[in-house]
C-alpha cells in the first residue's frame, strides 16, 4: 500500500490531530503484510477505522480497496474528521469521515474490517479526567488521542465489550497495543468473548513495544 501524502497538513493542524508517529506505520505495514487475506479472503464491503486523526491509515486503505470496499472513518474530534477528508482529497481516495463515539450510529454487525489504534498509554484515570476537565472542546484537546487511562485501556476495553455488535460475521479487527496495555490478558478476554486473537506484528520503538492483534470470531 502507498503511505498517503501528508504535506498538506501543517504544525498548526497538529496542534489538534495526531500526528502519523511509528504507531501509525506499524498499522499501515500489518494491512500492507496481509493484503492477500484482506483482498482475496475478507473482501470487506464496509471498512471503518475509529479515530482516524490525520486519515492516512484509511486513506491508504481506501486507495488500496477503492474497486469494491467503501471506507469510512470516525472521530469524536471534528478537527481529526477534517484533516482526514483533506488527506483522502489530497491523495485522491473516496471515503466518508463522520464526527462520533467509536461506531456509535452504524448498523449492527455490519463492518467487515475494523481498525482502531487507541489511545494506549498508560495514565492513572484521576489524570485523564482532569486533562478532559481543562477543556471538554475534543478539538482543542490532544489528550483523547493518546491517553488511556489505567491499563491503557480506558477505551480498549469499551471497544471490546462492543465488538460482537459491531463486526459482521466474518469480520476482523486489527487493534493497536502497547506492552503495558497486558496484550496477552486481552488476548484471553477476547476469548471469553468468543473472539480469536493473534499477534500479526509487532516492533520495538524507543520507549515503546507495540503490537497489533488480528481479532477474528471462533467459528465453532
Amino acid at each position: 500500500m502507498e503511505t498517503p501524502y501528508t504535506d498538506h497538513l501543517s504544525a498548526a493542524d497538529y496542534e489538534h490531530v495526531y500526528e502519523p508517529a511509528e504507531d501509525s506505520f506499524l498499522l499501515l505495514d500489518a494491512l500492507e503484510a496481509d493484503l492477500e487475506f484482506l483482498e482475496k479472503q475478507l473482501q470487506p464491503r464496509l471498512c471503518v477505522e475509529i479515530g482516524s486523526g490525520s486519515g492516512v491509515i484509511i486513506t491508504a486503505l481506501a486507495k488500496r480497496l477503492s474497486h469494491a470496499a467503501h471506507c469510512l472513518a470516525t472521530d469524536i474530534n471534528p478537527r481529526a474528521c477534517e484533516a482526514t477528508r483533506r488527506t483522502a482529497s489530497r491523495n485522491g481516495a473516496k471515503l466518508d469521515s463522520v464526527r462520533c463515539n467509536l461506531t456509535n450510529g452504524l448498523r449492527r454487525r455490519c463492518v467487515d474490517l475494523l481498525l482502531f489504534n487507541p489511545p494506549y498509554v498508560v495514565t492513572s484515570d484521576e489524570e485523564l479526567l482532569h486533562q478532559q476537565g481543562i477543556s471538554s472542546a475534543t478539538e482543542r484537546n490532544l489528550v483523547y488521542s493518546w491517553a488511556g487511562g489505567r491499563r491503557g485501556r480506558r477505551v480498549t476495553d469499551i471497544l471490546l465489550e462492543q465488538l460482537d455488535d459491531i463486526l459482521s460475521p466474518g469480520g476482523v479487527l486489527y487493534l493497536l497495543l502497547l506492552h503495558e496495555n497486558k496484550p496477552d490478558e486481552i488476548v484471553q478476554q477476547l476469548a471469553r468473548l468468543k473472539f480469536k486473537a493473534v499477534k500479526c506484528m509487532e516492533r520495538h520503538i524507543p520507549g515503546e513495544h507495540l503490537y497489533i492483534l488480528k481479532v477474528a470470531r471462533i467459528v465453532n
